[in-house]
C-alpha cells in the first residue's frame, strides 16, 4: 500500500517499534498481555490531531486514524481517569452475562499490574473495535464470549491466530481503502455495544440461561425504542411472568388470552424481536385485517430499520413471496390470513420451512370464523406438521375452548384477567342506566337516571338519548358509536351535529380545517358531504364505504384528539387499535344478527386508554323488547371455537386435501388420514355427525378431486398390501398454486381457454373482466341505465368483448328500457362483467371518487372491488404460470396486477412501493420532485417536513428510512443475479 515501506512516513518504524514491543511482553511471562485494549477508535477525551496528523506513536500509546478530519488517541494512563463515566456507561448497558464474563476475567487477573477496571474497559472497547471492523453481522459468537484465559500458553495461541501487528495492518489497510465515514465514532461506539450485545444475547438465549440481558435476553436499544417510539418505559406484572414463562424458554408453543388492551401485542412483539435478533430466523405475523397489518407495519418498520432486519407488508398483492434464493437479511413478514397462507405454502414448496423460526397469530379466536378460520387451521396445521423448529405464538381476548386449541397447536397456555384500566359495563333501558352485575338475579343493577332535559322535538329526533350519553364525556375525552349497518353510522353522525352546541366547533378549529382540506385532496376536490358537516364538530362515521386514504386520515385526527367522537361498523372493533373513555353500542344487533359474546366483548374492549385515562365504561342501548336476550348475552360464557373446515367446503377441507398431495406433505390415503388427525377438525371430530366419520369424509373429499380432474390415482381400503399413491395434475396444481378457490376453478380454466381463441387486446376490458373475482358477483345489482351507457361508450372492438364472454347487446337494451326477457342469461357472467366496467373506468381515471359516483356505488366498495381484483389478477397470475398453454397471459397479466395494485398514473408506482404512501402522498411528493426511489433514499427528512404539507417528522424519516431499505433490497436481489450468473457450474463437460 505504502510502496516498500509499513506507512507513508517513508519509514517502517511504526510497525517495527509495534512488532518489538510486542515480542518484548511476549517473553515476560509475569506480563499481562492487554490483547489490542490499547487500540480504540471513537471520540473520547484523547489528544485532539489535526488532518496532517494521521499516525502518531510513543512508547505508552498507539493511535488509529478512523476518518479524514479526526484522529483520537489514549493513553494507558488516562484509561481509568479520563474514560471512567463512558465506559462505565458502556457496562451499564451490556448484558449480566458478558459482565459475569468480565468478573472472571479479574479473577484470572488478578496480581496484574492492570487494575480490575481498567481490564474490564479495555476488554469492552476491544469488543466495540471488533464489531465495527467485522464485516459480519454476529461473528462468532462462541469465541468472542467465552471466559479469556490470560495463561502464557494461551497468550501465544492468541497471537498466533493474528498479531498486533497484523491487526495495525489490516486496521491501515482498510482506513486507505475506506471512504470517509459518515457517522460520528460515538454513534459507532454504540453499534458495536449493540451488535455485540446481540451477539452475548444470542448465546444465551440457546443456552437457555436464566440470565435475560438488559431487556428480556435483548439489547438495551430495544427498551430505548419502545421508550423512543411507544412511551414505554416499564412492562406490567403480568407481562414480565408470561416471558420468563419457562415454556417460552423452552421455545414451546404457547397461547395467551388477556382482555382487549391488557397489553398483548408488546409480549408478541419481543418474542419476534428475539427471534429476530438473536435466533436469526424469519418470523410471520398474521392479523385478521389489512388495516391491521398496515397499521402493525408502520409501528414496526421504525424497530426494523434501527435494528437491521426487514419488515415486509404481506397484505395485499403488493405482499411479495420471499425470493426462492438466500436471503441476505432476516424479515418479519405480517401477513393477512389469506397471505400467511401463501407464504407458508412457498416455504413449504422450496424446502425452506425451517428458516421460519416464529409464527405469531393476533385474534387466534378467528379459527372458528368461516373460511378465513378454515385458512388459518391449514396454515398452522402445516407448520406442525412440516416443521419441528418453528414455534407458534396464539393470542387472544376471547377464548373459551382453550383444552381444544392447546391439543391443537401443542401448546402450553397463560391467561390473566389484568386490564390496566378498569372497564365497567352498563346497559341503557328508556332513561335508565343499569351496572351489568353478575351477582344479582337478573345481571343487572339500577346505577343512575339520565341528566339531560330533552325538548319534545329533540326526543324525536334523538328517541335512545345518544345526545345525552355523548355530550357526558366529549369533545374532552373520546368516544366510539357502534352502529349495527354502515348508514346508521352516517344517520347517527349528522344527527348529532344538529343538535351540538356550536362551542363545539372551536375545539381544535384549524386542526379541523386542516382535516377538511386533506379529505379533499384525496378526493380530488370532492368530500363527502356528511363528513364535511360533522368534522367542524369533531365527528366522523368510519366504516368500509371509506377509501383506505380517508380511513387512515380520520383514524390519525381521531387518535390525536382533533376528532373526539367516531360512529363506526362492528369491524372497527376487531381492527385498529383506537380506544375511548366511553364506548356506547347503539343496539345489540350486528346488521341483523343479535350480538354474540365474543363481538360484545370486542366491541366494549375499546374503552378505556391505557397511559390516558384513569376509566373506561361501555353503554348498550336496549329496547324493551330485547331485555331478555341482552341479560343472556351479557351474563354467558364466550362461544366455543369450532373448526370451519367442513363448513367452507372448496376453501376448507378440498383445498386443504388438493395442497396436501401437491405439496407433498401426505400422498398416500394413510398419509392424509395421519395429517388430518392433527388438524382442529381432527382434534374435534367427536362432534361429528354420526352419519359421516373423518375417515370417510377425507375418502370422499379426494375421490371428488379426482372426479374434478385435479388428482390422480386411486384410493386405497386400509386392508390393501400396498399403498396406493396419489399425485396433483397440471390443473390441480396450478388451483393451489394459485391458491384459486375449489369452486370455481374448473370455471377459470374454461374462461382463460375461450380467450386463447380470441383474446382482445385493444383495450385492457377482456383481461379486466378474466380478472374480476367471482365471489364479488353475488352482491352486485347492476343499474340497467348505467350498464347501457357505459356499453353505448365502448368502441366497436370492446363490444365485441361483451359479446364473446356472453351478454348480448339486446340483453342489456331490454333491462334498461325494462322490457320482459326471454333468453336466459347468466346472472353471474352479466354482474362479473358490469363490475369489469367498473374497474376498466377506474384504470382510465384513477379517481375511486368520481367512478362510484358514476356508477351511483359507496367509494368504499370500488375500492374494495380494486383490492380484490389486484389480489385476484395476482391469483389468476400464478395459476397460468403452471399450465404452459396459457404463456401469452404471464406477461399480460404482470403488467395487469401491477395497475390495479395500484390505480395511479403510471408515473407513481416507484413511490407507492414505498412502505406508508398513498395515492395522495405520492401526488405531493411527486409534485415537490421526489419522483424516484432514489429520490426518496437518499432526501433529507427535515427538507420533506418543510417541503409536503401535513407531513409529520416523524412521518418524513419513516418514508426515508423505507426508501433506503427498498433500495437496498433491490440492489441486494440484483446483486444475488449477478452472482448467480457469474457462478462457476460444478457440471462442466471434460472437468473432474
Amino acid at each position: 500500500m505504502f510502496g516498500d515501506h509499513d506507512s507513508f512516513y517513508g519509514n517502517d518504524s511504526l510497525l517495527a517499534e509495534v512488532d518489538d514491543i510486542e515480542k518484548k511482553y511476549l517473553q515476560d511471562k509475569n506480563t499481562n498481555i492487554k490483547v489490542a485494549g490499547e487500540i480504540i477508535i471513537g471520540n473520547q477525551s484523547g489528544i485532539h490531531q489535526k488532518k496532517q496528523d494521521n499516525f502518531s506513536n510513543s512508547e505508552n500509546m498507539v493511535v488509529l486514524k478512523a476518518d479524514k478530519e479526526d484522529a483520537f488517541q489514549m493513553n494507558e494512563n488516562d484509561l481509568v481517569d479520563s474514560n471512567q463515566e463512558l465506559t462505565e456507561s458502556i457496562l451499564d448497558d451490556l448484558p449480566s452475562s458478558q459482565l459475569l464474563c468480565f468478573e472472571k476475567t479479574d479473577e484470572l487477573s488478578s496480581g496484574s499490574r492492570i487494575s480490575p477496571v481498567s481490564e474490564r474497559r479495555n476488554k469492552c472497547v476491544n469488543f466495540s473495535l471488533d464489531k465495527i471492523r467485522s464485516p459480519s453481522f454476529c461473528p462468532d459468537t462462541e469465541h468472542r464470549n467465552r471466559p479469556t484465559d490470560f495463561s502464557s500458553e494461551s497468550k501465544c495461541d492468541l497471537f498466533k491466530t493474528e498479531s498486533l501487528k497484523d491487526h495495525l495492518k489490516s486496521a491501515m489497510t482498510g482506513n486507505a481503502k475506506a471512504q470517509t465515514l459518515q457517522v460520528s465514532k460515538t454513534k459507532q461506539l454504540k453499534e458495536a455495544v449493540l451488535s455485540e450485545e446481540i451477539c452475548v444475547a444470542r448465546k444465551t438465549i440457546e443456552s437457555s440461561s436464566v440470565d435475560i440481558g438488559p431487556f428480556y435476553g435483548l439489547p438495551s436499544k430495544v427498551r430505548d425504542l419502545f421508550s423512543q417510539f411507544r412511551g414505554i418505559e416499564m412492562l406490567y406484572e403480568w407481562q414480565h411472568d408470561c416471558l420468563m414463562l419457562e415454556s417460552l424458554q423452552q421455545r414451546k408453543n404457547l397461547i395467551y388470552s388477556l382482555p382487549t388492551s391488557g397489553g398483548k401485542t408488546l409480549v408478541a412483539e419481543i418474542i419476534i424481536l428475539q427471534e429476530l435478533l438473536c435466533r436469526q430466523k424469519d418470523v410471520l405475523m398474521i392479523l385478521p385485517y389489512v388495516a391491521i397489518v398496515q397499521e402493525k407495519v408502520r409501528g414496526l418498520s421504525s424497530f426494523g430499520i434501527e435494528l437491521g432486519f426487514l419488515v415486509e407488508e404481506y397484505a395485499g398483492s403488493k405482499g411479495r413471496f420471499p425470493p426462492v434464493k438466500r436471503r441476505i437479511k432476516k424479515s418479519l413478514y405480517i401477513a393477512t390470513i389469506e397471505k400467511g397462507h401463501a407464504l407458508v405454502n412457498s416455504l413449504i414448496e422450496t424446502e425452506r420451512i425451517d428458516d421460519l423460526g416464529l409464527v405469531v397469530v393476533d385474534e387466534l379466536h378467528m379459527l372458528g370464523e368461516g373460511s378465513r378460520g378454515a385458512t388459518l387451521e391449514i396454515t398452522l396445521a402445516k407448520i406442525l406438521y412440516t416443521s419441528k423448529n418453528t414455534q407458534i405464538i396464539g393470542m387472544s381476548a376471547t377464548l373459551n375452548n382453550v383444552g381444544d386449541l392447546q391439543k391443537f397447536l401443542q401448546a402450553e397456555y397463560y391467561t390473566n384477567n389484568f386490564r390496566p384500566v378498569e372497564l365497567k359495563e352498563y346497559v341503557k333501558i328508556r332513561d335508565s342506566i343499569y351496572a351489568v352485575d353478575s351477582k344479582t338475579e337478573n345481571g343487572f343493577t339500577f346505577s343512575r337516571l339520565l341528566n339531560f332535559k330533552y325538548s319534545s322535538n329533540l326526543e324525536k329526533a334523538d328517541p335512545d338519548h345518544i345526545i345525552a350519553l355523548v355530550t357526558e364525556v366529549i369533545p374532552k375525552y373520546s368516544c366510539l358509536i357502534f352502529c349495527p349497518t354502515k348508514k346508521n353510522c352516517e344517520n347517527v353522525a349528522s344527527m348529532l351535529c344538529k343538535y351540538l352546541k356550536k362551542e363545539f366547533r372551536a375545539h381544535r378549529d384549524k386542526e379541523k380545517q386542516d382535516l377538511i382540506k386533506n379529505l379533499e385532496n384525496i378526493g380530488n376536490g370532492s368530500v363527502c358531504p356528511i363528513l364535511k358537516q360533522t368534522i367542524p364538530f369533531g365527528i366522523a362515521y368510519h366504516h368500509s364505504g371509506l377509501t383506505n386514504d380517508e380511513r387512515k386520515s380520520i383514524e390519525e385526527a381521531y387518535s390525536t384528539g382533533v376528532l373526539c367522537l367516531l360512529a363506526c361498523t362492528a369491524t372497527l372493533a376487531a381492527g385498529v387499535n383506537l380506544p375511548a373513555r366511553r364506548v356506547i353500542l347503539r343496539a345489540p344487533y350486528v346488521a341483523n344478527d343479535f350480538l354474540k359474546k365474543n363481538q360484545y366483548k370486542q366491541m366494549i374492549g375499546r374503552a378505556g386508554r391505557a397511559g390516558i385515562d384513569s376509566a373506561g365504561e361501555s353503554i348498550l342501548i336496549v329496547q324493551e323488547k330485547d331485555k331478555h336476550l341482552v341479560q343472556d348475552l351479557v351474563n354467558s360464557p364466550l362461544e366455543n371455537c369450532y373448526s370451519s373446515l367442513l363448513l367452507e367446503l372448496t376453501k376448507g377441507m378440498q383445498s386443504l386435501l388438493l395442497s396436501l398431495v401437491g405439496l407433498k406433505i401426505a400422498v398416500t390415503h394413510e398419509e392424509v388420514n395421519n395429517f388430518m388427525c392433527s388438524t382442529l377438525l381432527g382434534i374435534q371430530q367427536q362432534l361429528l355427525s354420526k352419519e359421516k366419520s373423518l375417515a370417510e369424509i377425507i375418502k370422499d373429499g379426494l375421490e371428488n378431486l379426482i372426479e374434478k380432474g385435479l388428482l390422480k390415482g386411486r384410493i386405497c381400503e386400509k386392508d390393501h398390501s400396498s399403498e396406493c399413491t396419489l399425485t396433483i395434475t397440471p390443473l390441480g396444481k396450478a388451483t393451489y398454486k394459485g391458491s384459486i378457490d375449489l369452486a370455481y376453478c374448473n370455471l377459470l380454466y374454461r374462461e382463460l381457454k375461450k380467450g386463447l381463441e380470441g383474446l382482445i387486446l385493444e383495450s385492457n376490458l377482456h383481461l379486466l373482466y378474466l380478472a374480476t373475482p367471482y365471489d364479488m358477483t353475488s352482491n352486485c345489482s347492476p343499474d340497467w341505465m348505467i350498464y347501457l351507457k357505459q356499453f353505448n361508450q365502448l368502441s366497436a372492438a370492446e363490444q365485441k368483448v361483451v359479446d364473446i364472454v356472453g351478454v348480448p347487446e339486446s340483453f342489456i337494451t331490454k333491462k334498461a328500457s325494462g322490457q320482459a326477457i326471454r333468453k336466459n342469461v347468466d346472472s353471474a357472467v352479466v354482474n362479473r362483467l358490469y363490475l369489469s366496467f367498473v374497474l376498466y373506468t377506474l384504470l382510465k381515471e384513477t379517481n375511486i371518487w368520481s367512478v362510484s359516483e358514476k356508477f351511483n356505488m359507496s367509494r368504499g366498495y370500488v375500492q374494495n372491488l380494486l383490492n380484490s381484483a389486484a389480489s385476484f389478477a395476482s391469483c389468476v397470475l400464478h395459476f397460468s404460470e403452471e399450465l404452459e398453454e396459457f404463456w401469452v397471459y404471464k406477461a399480460l397479466l404482470t403488467e395487469l396486477t401491477k395497475k390495479l395494485t395500484y390505480c395511479v398514473k403510471t408515473e407513481l408506482i416507484p413511490l407507492m412501493e414505498v412502505a406508508g404512501i398513498l395515492e395522495a402522498r405520492a401526488k405531493q411528493l411527486y409534485n415537490a420532485g421526489y419522483k424516484t426511489l432514489a429520490h426518496l433514499a437518499n432526501a433529507n427528512p427535515e427538507t420533506l417536513v418543510k417541503m409536503i404539507e401535513h407531513l409529520s417528522r416523524r412521518q418524513a424519516k419513516q418514508i426515508v428510512s423505507s426508501a433506503k431499505m427498498l433500495l437496498s433490497e433491490k440492489a441486494e436481489a440484483l446483486q444475488e443475479e449477478v452472482e448467480e450468473l457469474l457462478k462457476v457450474p460444478t457440471d462442466i463437460p471434460g472437468t473432474c
